[in-house]
């Protein structure tokens, strides 16, 4: 059943990674997905605004807070639905808790989703922003997409081509139009990995990049990776009070890379290898990179030392406990000016801000 409560009293900081956001004018919890659609369908009848909260992990609210009804989706549980070929079909609550669902999963020998592990949040956010991590994609895996349309009252699946995924978005990205009910994932039965592409992570299991191994053991390097970048929650460790990556590593246009790349060299040193990845229409760099070389290092303190950067990674902007969010705010546009003014390259946040702006 649904819970509600009214008033200034419910803060949003107790429900965001970053533990930062103003109070709600209303909140609610819901754990069926009855009573979501009917809280979604009474709230836009009211005409009432309507913030759709997950795990809390990729929000940055303002201080004022927000002016409208928060919905917690807490729908939670899974079902396999068929194997076939090999491959297992599981439909997933949006409420679900990512990283539970895919510890179940590998627990379970079922492999797809390994790399992905120590990923906060819930099932529903990770086909909105196309969740990724050590060369695995949400996009790889979602079979479908089961939404609410809130304009015309409809339930309707959407198919992985329906989608549109991309690097770290979705056509679901950026539109509150649809409200994600459950997503179907498309795994192995077999109990491996996806192949391993990243070669960090390869270098970790000491295989070769496109192995694939014990999901198990995938998911173990992968969270000693995370945990060593600060990226697995811990209350104890003000170095995961984040969002994760703050920033989306840029996507440069083709025609622009080269002298994109020229800039680079002339700042940082002709012989100098600047990281770059193919991507769709061009090069993807990495945005952790140029924050370094715009003079950024890790602990680099915002206002007041209330904000840095974290000791472990710099593309994480972490809360060091009396944060505020335009602290947060301050820091993120210092480090995406001093990027832009030393190399000439755009960063773009990766989480969605909340009544506030950069």
């Amino acid at each position: 059943m649904s819970t509600v409560e009214t008033g200034t009293e419910v803060t949003l900081a107790s429900y965001t990674t970053l533990r930062l956001g103003g109070p709600a004018k209303a909140f609610a919890v819901v754990d069926n997905v009855e009573d979501l659609v009917d809280t979604v369908y009474a709230a836009d009848r009211a005409g009432e605004r309507l913030l759709l909260l997950g795990g809390g992990s990729n929000l940055v609210v303002a201080d004022a807070g927000f002016d409208g009804t928060v919905l917690r989706i807490a729908t939670s549980g899974w079902t396999v639905e068929r194997e076939q070929a090999g491959e297992l079909l599981v439909e997933v609550a949006a409420g679900e808790n990512w990283d539970s669902f895919v510890a179940a999963m590998v627990e379970q020998g079922i492999g797809g989703v390994e790399c992905l592990s120590g990923i906060p949040g819930s099932v529903g956010a990770t086909p909105i922003q196309n969740v990724g991590a050590y060369g695995c994609e949400i996009s790889d895996v979602v079979e479908s997409v089961r939404c609410y349309d809130r304009a015309t009252g409809a339930t309707y699946p959407m198919t992985a081509a329906d989608l549109g995924f991309a690097y770290r978005t979705s056509v679901l990205k950026g539109t509150d139009a649809g409200v994600v009910l459950s997503v179907r994932f498309r795994l192995r039965a077999d109990g491996l990995s996806q192949p391993i592409r990243y070669a960090e992570l390869a270098r970790t299991l000491d295989v070769e990049v496109g192995a694939r191994v014990p999901a198990a053991e995938a998911r173990a390097a992968v969270l000693g990776l995370r945990a060593g970048k600060g990226m697995v929650l811990d209350a104890a460790d003000h170095d995961t009070w984040s969002a994760g990556s703050f920033f989306t590593n840029p996507i440069i246009g083709e025609p622009e890379v080269a002298g994109v790349l020229a800039r680079i060299g002339e700042v940082v040193g002709a012989d100098v290898a600047v990281p770059q990845y193919p991507a769709d229409g061009g090069v993807k760099l990495s945005a952790a990179w140029l924050i370094e070389r715009a003079g950024f290092v890790k602990g680099h303190q915002g206002p007041g030392g209330r904000v840095s950067l974290s000791h472990k990674h710099t593309l994480a902007l972490t809360n060091r406990g009396t944060a505020a969010t335009a602290d947060l705010l301050a820091l993120a546009r210092e480090v995406r000016d001093g990027v832009r003014t030393r190399f000439g390259v755009e960063l773009h946040p990766e989480p969605l801000l909340i009544d506030c702006a950069l």
